[in-house]
């Protein structure tokens, strides 16, 4: 036992920053149980999953693919994630593995989604007991071990993180041969030739590949997880979404008198809608998802604005219905490109009756500040102003399209028969969204699509740019006649108010001139 705690002391002080500025003075100690106190922000496992794909799609990856696998390691069911972007360093990967670093910066436009430096942690820790991290950075090969089984094994009393480095299949330095030991001895992979084996099974020069295992299960002892249902998806089980005492600690949220959207428990409808435009491809046990640009993939699509106060500028809403499946509808909340709160909804859509059914709005609110575990946002009154404000143009917008489809139909606008007014299809190539012509059926589309292909030959190449956007600064795209009558009517009722209410007091006048009067008449006599 001697020994074990030298190697884990020698092992705790090679990860240590030396010469820092703080030399003599204590540094804060991190308890193992935190790994698993930290990871309970995600109530809901998608949440977890989802901070893995943010770490693979951020600037500094920036992989233009990620795979999501599920697989068994010697008996053990593992989840896979492995992406092709930038891969990590010795000290990349160990700031990764340490809590609140996080030194991503916007790259020309594309925002991180990452705030915290505490993603990976919650996320992993959350999905599993114990995570391996394999990564090549193009010149050199990293593999990192956070593991609360490993924690525990040792009695550590402070949270460990055994990184070792290669290059051309040799340690780069002595003192890793302490962390290789550990990994070895307590993760799923006991040799060095079944590590090289991992890292090699990423293709290229550079890339990330992370897996994690003991998975946790429901209150049963079966996995969370349901892999079988659907082969080439993971869901949340059946059982546990009609499990009244579980539903509540696996739901994306509380939906009160609404149908569950297939994204609370599906992963591959999850990841559809993940971001507002994406840009990284996911496939998804062996099979891509396909994504879509929900703010364009709606019919009826109109534009309003929101000025925030806290910042000077226009914030453009989309509305639209949602053509598929009118019981799935609300606020769709992005912040930097990600997916916040999905079907939120405001204003007249929190009313028992048919008001607002069936529409989307889609707004990204970089303005808010998202929680922990970016699934909601801090309930600020800033928050509250902007539900406010989307409530009440999203009537507007109602109101409008309802009044329409009045005039031309007794079907009511929820009911009628809609399609998209735009598609769009994302290239394999180049991951460009291009534009395809109104007559194009989104169903029909191939499962792998390219510039090519196009038949608008403006946009038939990679090399091309995407249209450009709408400017917010352009305000709202429609007139809102139902506003402006209702506003015109409302002004009419008060000038006749203020016309009936000047009457009245021309009136009280006449009538309190007639007293005084009188009053006068009835001094003279008593005089």
């Amino acid at each position: 036992m001697g020994g074990r705690r030298a190697d884990k002391d020698k092992m705790a002080a090679a990860l240590l920053p030396t010469g820092s500025p703080g030399q003599g003075i204590p540094l804060s100690a991190l308890s193992p149980n935190f790994l698993h106190t930290n990871s309970t922000s995600h109530t809901w496992p998608f949440s977890a999953v989802a901070e893995l794909i943010d770490n693979a799609y951020d600037p500094d990856v920036n992989a233009k693919q990620l795979w999501i696998d599920k697989t068994i390691i010697k008996g053990h069911i593992c989840l896979i994630f492995l992406d092709n972007g930038q891969g990590m360093n010795h000290d990349k990967l160990h700031k990764m593995l340490s809590f609140g670093f996080s030194d991503k910066v916007t790259v020309k436009g594309h925002a991180p989604v990452g705030l915290y430096g505490n993603g990976f942690k919650s996320g992993s820790m959350r999905l599993g007991q114990d995570a391996v991290v394999f990564t090549k950075d193009g010149e050199t090969c990293s593999v990192g071990f956070l593991s609360q089984t490993y924690l525990k094994a040792v009695k550590a009393e402070n949270v460990i993180v055994p990184i070792i480095s290669y290059s051309h299949k040799k340690l780069l330095k002595e003192h890793m041969q302490l962390s290789l030991n550990a990994i070895l001895s307590h993760s799923l992979f006991t040799t060095e030739q079944e590590l090289h084996a991992e890292l090699d099974a990423i293709s290229g020069r550079k890339g990330t590949r992370i897996v994690i295992w003991n998975m946790r299960g429901a209150k049963d002892g079966k996995p969370e997880f349901d892999f079988d249902s659907d082969k080439y998806d993971i869901r949340i089980p059946e059982e546990i979404l009609n499990d009244s005492t579980e539903k509540k600690k696996y739901k994306r949220q509380d939906r009160v008198d609404q149908f569950t959207p297939e994204s609370d428990y599906s992963l591959r409808a999850y990841c559809s809608i993940l971001y507002l435009k994406p840009r990284m491809q996911i496939i998804l046990l062996g099979q891509k998802v396909k994504t879509q640009l929900i703010s364009k993939n709606l019919a009826h699509i109109e534009h309003d604005i929101y000025r925030p106060s806290s910042v000077k500028r226009n914030v453009k809403i989309t509305f639209g219905f949602n053509w598929r499946n009118k019981e799935y509808y609300g606020i769709m909340m992005y912040h930097k490109n990600r997916l916040i709160k999905p079907y939120e909804r405001v204003g007249c859509q929190l009313q028992a009756n048919d008001v607002g059914v069936g529409v989307i709005g889609v707004i990204e609110c970089d303005f808010l500040k998202p929680t922990h575990n970016k699934q909601d946002f801090d309930y600020s009154n800033e928050y509250r102003l902007t539900v406010k404000a989307i409530g009440m143009k999203l009537s507007d917008y109602w109101n409008e399209k309802k009044n329409r489809q009045r005039d031309l139909s007794n079907v009511p606008v929820e009911d009628s028969l809609k399609v998209p007014d735009q598609v769009w299809v994302q290239c394999d190539g180049c991951l460009k969204w291009r534009k395809l012509s109104d007559m194009a059926d989104p169903d029909l589309l191939p499962d792998k699509w390219f510039c090519g292909m196009n038949p608008d030959t403006k946009y038939s190449n990679c090399s091309v740019p995407e249209e450009p956007e709408d400017d917010a600064d352009d305000g709202p795209s429609y007139w809102k006649k139902s506003k402006k009558q209702e506003q015109k009517k409302r002004g009419n009722t008060d000038k006749t108010n203020q016309q009936t209410l000047q009457k009245i007091i021309q009136n009280y006048g006449r009538e309190a001139n007639a007293l005084l009067k009188e009053q006068k008449r009835l001094n003279a006599r008593l005089q």
